[in-house]
């Protein structure tokens, strides 16, 4: 039998380095802090310089060092110069977060090609790119952690997020597809499928309406939702350091929906 000591040490990430990247706020910021307190070494990315030199300064508040570059996942280029960075700063990638994401709700007939592109080429082929800058020093140092943000669009369609669902329905498949190619070298790659989780990105569906009553979406998602509300980022954070940790070594090609349990849900009879 383990003793406590030998399950907590399953679960510790010292010494290792962990890149989640577009870890500024929300849920890459939850999944960093998650993965510090562990006792790995934080490195995150943004598009732009203010938004890294926001982030550290909100690291170094809580008390972590992080630290940030600026690239783009999208960028073959900077992608290379990135893992490159973190590698001289911190040693090499152990660890994954392919986080960076965006949305736009557009209805699919109004939504040009272009927008469409752009959500597909953040959400799925930057995920790809970056998977593939760390992959090979993984393989050389025999083994990793890759660890793909998913949603419940990975698995559900819902109006005017067309994009968006192509994009993290493509990401379940990368994610299993990099378990089976790579999973001889040592390598686990999982999803985390967060369920609506109250962040910037979502306040928008949360508004109160002028009368005070909750935005009719809220209301449909708490009322869909056995746990009765919406997820915060921080309920990621237990779900991350289990599938960057030894714990998780014979897990691979697994989404991990952290959601309430809303999938398992037909939902209250009206």
């Amino acid at each position: 039998m383990s003793t406590a000591g030998e399950c907590a040490s399953l679960f510790s990430l010292e010494g290792r380095t962990a890149l989640v990247t577009g870890a500024c706020y929300g849920i890459g910021f939850a999944i960093a802090k998650a993965l510090a307190g562990a006792g790995a070494k934080i490195a995150f990315n943004a598009r732009h310089e203010d938004a890294v030199s926001r982030a550290v300064a909100d690291y170094a508040a809580i008390g972590i060092d992080a630290f940030g570059v600026v690239a783009d996942v999208t960028s073959e280029e900077d992608a290379g110069r990135l893992v490159e960075t973190v590698t001289e700063k911190l040693g090499h990638v152990d660890i994954l977060v392919n986080n960076a994401g965006i949305i736009k709700r557009i209805p699919m007939h109004e939504m040009s090609a272009e927008e469409f592109r752009e959500v597909v080429d953040i959400d799925l082929v930057g995920p790809f790119i970056m998977s593939k800058a760390v992959i090979p020093s993984m393989i050389e140092r025999g083994g990793g952690k890759i660890i793909n943000i998913c949603s419940m669009m990975s698995e559900f369609g819902r109006e005017t997020v067309s994009a968006y669902a192509s994009a993290k329905g493509g990401l379940k498949m990368l994610t299993r597809n990099i378990a089976s190619e790579y999973g001889g070298y040592n390598i686990q790659c999982n999803g985390i499928g967060p369920g609506y989780i109250a962040t910037p990105q979502t306040a928008p569906l949360r508004e109160r309406q002028p009368n005070g009553d909750r935005h009719p979406f809220d209301a449909f998602i708490v009322s869909k939702t056995p746990a009765g509300r919406w997820g915060t980022p921080e309920d990621l954070e237990g779900a991350a350091v289990f599938l960057a940790s030894r714990a998780s070594d014979f897990v691979n090609g697994q989404i991990l929906y952290v959601d309430g349990g809303i999938a398992a849900y037909i939902g209250k009879q009206p």
